[in-house]
């Protein structure tokens, strides 16, 4: 292929014939100022290739400051000054043209490919202005998962789970005889046949709707005192039905939603019989309590898993506590609260370290280490190594977990001498406040908010900054956060008391119930208080009676007069009775 020519007039005015480059090999030189595309530069290549000069083309992988060299048509520019003017004029002109448009700066495979590979103009070249416009692009997409990363890394907020807002106490000094009236008028119901049984399916209507079991509902919560008696009747779920259920609901420790679901059902179909037996053994437990009551105490209701600081007459908070499982079982106590420990150590119960830390120790030796617990014995510390944990000669030694927050204990003890040592701390498993059921610990009694119950405490004792000062929510974190063992007496102990009512009366004449979860009342077929616990099999409750029944007979004219009471008071001395003869398993 033979390139066009032009006659090219010279300074001696000989015309001469020199090839004549198309206007389209001017692009090479306009891109590198234009940002032109890709698709030019390519395009740009292939031409001079066709024109002989191969050599021209820029390497694949240029350095960022290299300069490419000149296309080969350039060489005979210099032979012609008109020619070198026209070249150079033209370039400029067609610089300016693609910037009005640009149509190929915002294809995202053309503005990929260059963010991609480095172009030779160098830091101020225009080959980098696509790059500066797909970042606002790329830079969101990557920020996201940065941001959830980080928020996955937030410690989640903690749940505690409701309690009741009711002010009155679950115990006062009226309690007792409130109750035995309660189980008096519960009696009366269960001999007047009780309230019919209630169809599961019931559970699922909705308020406004109709059933032909409504008014069974209404005709129990009328008994109760949960609905008013002057109610119309009516076989729908009207408001005034739903807000009777919300206060059934909240007499027996469910969630107050008015709304009937299978906790409830199950509630409402326990029968009058077992609610007065409940009622009874709850008043029998009570009979002999010495408790001082003062204008300030605390209760612990062991059913309730709940704390009730009590001042006035009047419950100031409640709070969620997580108590003794059913084979760990908090023990009934009645004491005073006399310090406060801040970072509390652990003294480790000998059951405990039979029970649990030497199997620990048979399967990972360095349990111990992990849960910063350290042996003492008469000379010191002892190394772990030294002990043959194959054996039980580790309970001959004292087991103490160091302090800080992953202790057992948590960040706060309160201190309540009693013969079974137990008492109410903090804890690290913060996330068993948030269940419905709590009864999980060792014996003692873990607070939810314990700082809170802690500060009320600590109300007129003298700050850490001496006299005139007190012992506020910054105060106690202070005191907590330099990790140091600190115990402070209270000037004047407050009355604490762990009770366990699965039924008990208010002043008011409201009867609460709650779950059997020791089962010390006496044995029923049907589950107590929510139904949220299985029945227990009854299969021993018999032999456990039967002695007391057939005693009697052998006493002939004697015996009758005494097994009602015995029987009745005979929750109470099993609720005693197995509490000491296990007092080290009641320790967390």
């Amino acid at each position: 292929m033979i390139p066009p020519v032009r006659a090219v007039s010279g300074a001696s005015g000989v015309l001469r014939m020199v090839p004549v480059r198309p206007r389209r090999h001017g692009r090479p030189r306009a891109a590198l100022g234009a940002g032109l595309s890709l698709l030019t530069l390519l395009g740009t290549s292939l031409d001079a290739r066709a024109e002989g000069a191969p050599t021209a083309i820029a390497p694949a992988n240029p350095s960022p400051g290299a300069v490419p060299p000149p296309a080969a048509p350039n060489a005979a520019a210099p032979e012609g000054a008109a020619a070198k003017g026209q070249e150079g004029k033209a370039p400029a002109s067609r610089a300016l043209e693609p910037k009005t448009p640009e149509p190929r700066v915002t294809e995202p495979r053309v503005t990929e490919s260059r963010s991609a590979d480095p172009k030779p103009g160098g830091a101020g070249s225009s080959e980098a202005r696509p790059v500066e416009i797909a970042a606002p692009d790329t830079t969101p997409a990557q920020g996201k998962p940065a941001e959830a990363a980080k928020r996955s890394r937030e410690p989640a907020p903690l749940v505690y789970a409701k309690v009741s807002a009711d002010p009155s106490p679950t115990l006062t000094a009226r309690t007792f005889l409130d109750t035995l009236r309660a189980a008096e008028r519960y009696a009366a119901f269960a001999e007047a046949g009780g309230w019919e049984r209630l169809p599961e399916d019931l559970a699922r209507l909705k308020p406004g709707e109709r059933s032909p079991a409504v008014p069974a509902l209404r005709h129990h919560l009328t008994l109760t005192g949960d609905l008013p008696a002057d109610a119309p009747p009516s076989d729908r779920l009207d408001p005034p039905l739903v807000a009777a259920v919300a206060a059934f609901q909240s007499r027996h420790g469910l969630p107050d939603s008015g709304i009937l679901g299978r906790l409830t059902i199950n509630a409402l179909n326990v029968p009058a019989t077992v609610r007065q037996k409940q009622l009874a053994a709850s008043a029998a437990r009570l009979m002999g309590s010495k408790f001082a009551f003062g204008e300030r105490y605390v209760v612990v209701n062991i059913p309730s898993a709940a704390v009730e600081a009590v001042e006035n007459g009047t419950v100031i908070r409640r709070y969620v506590a997580v108590v003794g499982s059913p084979d760990k079982a908090t023990p009934t106590v009645e004491t005073r609260i006399t310090d406060i420990n801040f970072n509390p150590t652990w003294t480790v119960p000998a059951s405990v370290v039979k029970n649990e830390i030497i199997p620990q120790m048979r399967k990972n030796p360095g349990y111990l280490a992990k849960n910063h617990i350290r042996i003492l014995g008469s000379t010191g510390e002892v190394d772990p190594t030294k002990i043959n944990w194959a054996g039980e000669k580790a309970v001959n030694y004292t087991l103490r977990q160091d302090s800080g927050f992953d202790n057992s204990l948590g960040q706060v003890r309160i201190d309540m001498p009693n013969r079974f040592a137990v008492y109410m701390h903090d804890t690290p498993a913060k996330s068993l406040f948030a269940a419905s059921v709590r009864f999980h610990s060792h014996g003692c009694v873990r607070v939810g908010q314990v700082k809170e119950l802690v500060g009320w405490l600590l109300q007129g004792t003298e700050g850490p900054n001496g006299l005139g000062s007190s012992w506020g929510p910054i105060e106690i974190e202070t005191g907590i956060a330099d990790g140091e063992r600190r115990d402070i007496k209270l000037p004047k102990p407050v009355p604490v008391t762990f009770v366990y009512l699965t039924g008990y009366a208010t002043p008011d004449g409201k009867a609460h119930f709650r779950d059997d979860i020791y089962k010390l009342d006496t044995p029923a077929p049907e589950p107590a208080a929510t139904g949220a616990i299985p029945p227990a099999d009854t299969a021993a409750a018999p032999t456990a009676v039967k002695p007391a029944a057939a005693t009697p007979p052998a006493r002939k004219a004697a015996a009758p007069a005494k097994p009602t009471p015995a029987t009745r008071l005979e929750p109470a001395k099993i609720g005693v009775a197995h509490r000491p003869s296990e007092p080290a398993i009641r320790v967390d």
